[in-house]
């Protein structure tokens, strides 16, 4: 068989089916990356929402025995949200990152990928394929980075020529031998903007990130956020797009080529007192479509009491005293009582004392005793 005709094909065809650039690469272990990976480890930078087990991160042939070859694709999204709705003083709104616009990613990656599945499959039956997106085991970065997709910026994101980093990437393993795409040079130079600028200091060095500072995890962990990230949230609900939107490469980058990448507005940017008391049936018709949903309400909801707390709005102390008296969840309740305090109204001491009196969680207890404080320093 005439590998590199079959290559040349599958790139012409993977233009039809939408997506935007795409690379090859062998199915050698990414032996650099193993090292990486245990230092990460090592170090305590692991999010863990990866896959454990760092083998089957870093081979291949763990995942589809004989496999030969990777293909990574690359589809880029919008960078702009059109008709983007203004935060007013008296209807404040959070923000959900670039990533979460539109639908789901892993659903629209998925689909190109099945796609480009059946194409191959139809031009060699016997072929063997395994396909992934973002939660699968291999890191879909590394491929890209050797696929000639893009380099490994140091903001740790892959940076395309064309599109800059706002990409979402998929991976393909075949039995196929492909003949393999050159890498392309690290284009970051001496820039160190998205290392300066990181709310968290969660960029260690270029290309080194402390997950557990990065706001775009903090954004998705479920319990009260530490203490000290609490004012770097700003009003963001879910992600993080800073060290995206800081890099030169990204400038003027702003792609629309895929329709069900469009963001809704009032869902991209909601406003932020209805998402305090949203049900989980109206959440899940509402925002259920998109990435920033995956978690569920409980933490979109604690963010957007942060983001109050960060606008100091104090039309919404009612609905936050509400949430400290009656939510079930503790975490909902202590860190409506912390952003009471936050927001700086002296009235509020009495809801405060009164919820002291009858808590019995002790951390929400201590989340009352912080919001306090705010109020008699």
């Amino acid at each position: 068989m005439d590998y590199l005709q079959l290559k040349k094909e599958v790139i012409e065809h993977s233009k039809k089916i939408g997506i935007d650039k795409i690379g090859f690469t062998t199915a050698d272990p990414f032996t650099q990356l193993k090292e990486r990976l245990i230092t990460q480890q090592q170090l305590g930078y692991q999010s863990g929402f990866e896959e454990p087990d760092i083998e089957k991160r870093i081979n291949p042939e763990l995942l589809l025995p004989k496999a030969q070859s990777i293909i990574s694709i690359a589809l880029a999204y919008p960078s702009k949200m059109k008709n983007a709705p203004r935060s007013t003083k008296d209807e404040r709104r959070g923000i959900f990152a670039r990533a979460s616009w539109g639908k789901d990613y892993h659903d629209v990656v998925r689909d190109r990928l099945k796609k480009l599945e059946a194409f191959i499959i139809e031009k060699v039956p016997e072929v063997k394929v395994k396909s992934m997106v973002d939660t699968g085991e291999l890191s879909d970065r590394a491929v890209a980075e050797r696929a000639g997709i893009g380099w490994s910026g140091k903001n740790c994101a892959i940076i395309t020529p064309e599109f800059g980093s706002y990409v979402y990437l998929g991976d393909l393993i075949s039995n196929i031998p492909f003949p393999p795409d050159t890498p392309i040079e690290d284009q970051c130079g001496s820039c160190t903007k998205c290392l300066d600028v990181c709310p968290t200091g969660a960029l260690v060095q270029g290309g080194q990130l402390d997950s557990t500072k990065c706001i775009a995890f903090l954004t998705q962990t479920k319990g009260f956020l530490p203490e000290q990230y609490r004012t770097k949230i700003g009003n963001r609900l879910y992600g993080c797009d800073t060290c995206q939107t800081v890099c030169p490469i990204n400038k003027g980058k702003d792609f629309h080529f895929h329709e069900e990448m469009e963001p809704d507005p009032e869902i991209a940017k909601p406003k932020l007192k209805p998402l305090l008391t949203i049900n989980n049936r109206d959440f899940k018709e509402k925002f259920g479509y998109v990435s920033g949903s995956w978690r569920g309400k409980k933490p979109i909801q604690r963010n957007a009491i942060l983001a109050l707390a960060h606008y100091k709005d104090e039309t919404a102390i009612p609905d936050l005293i509400a949430l400290m008296h009656t939510d079930p969840r503790p975490v909902i309740r202590g860190t409506a009582a912390w952003a009471i305090g936050k927001i700086g109204h002296k009235e509020s001491i009495a809801e405060l004392e009164k919820a002291l009196n009858k808590e019995k969680d002790e951390e929400v207890m201590e989340e009352i005793h912080k919001g306090l404080q705010f109020l008699n320093d």
